[in-house]
């Protein structure tokens, strides 16, 4: 997987980076998972500060580009963003007694 970040912009105000990126890889597209763990490990952070926005991927290539921001503090991102985008890509939960 190669991995080039092809804008990076320091937000004061929010107290994050931001990240714009590209993705080289072989067979399957990387799940969020572990491209969020590839971010963490290129900026030396904790994978709890880190929030991939979205992913783009064109049919029948092995590239995707996508956005990220990566946060001074994990409570300034609980802070600022929604939840759905903490939670996305992320195992489910199973429920007990289901």
């Amino acid at each position: 997987m190669e991995f080039e970040v092809t804008r990076d912009t320091r937000n004061e105000l929010l107290g994050r980076r931001e990240l714009d990126f590209s993705l080289r890889f072989d067979g399957p597209t990387p799940s969020r998972k572990q491209i969020l763990g590839k971010i963490a490990a290129l900026m030396n952070v904790q994978e709890n500060r880190v929030v991939v926005d979205s992913l783009k991927t064109s049919f029948g290539m092995t590239a995707c580009t996508g956005r990220a921001r990566v946060y001074d503090s994990e409570e300034r991102r609980n802070q600022i963003e929604r939840a759905y985008l903490m939670n996305r890509g992320m195992p489910k939960q199973k429920e007990e007694g289901a």
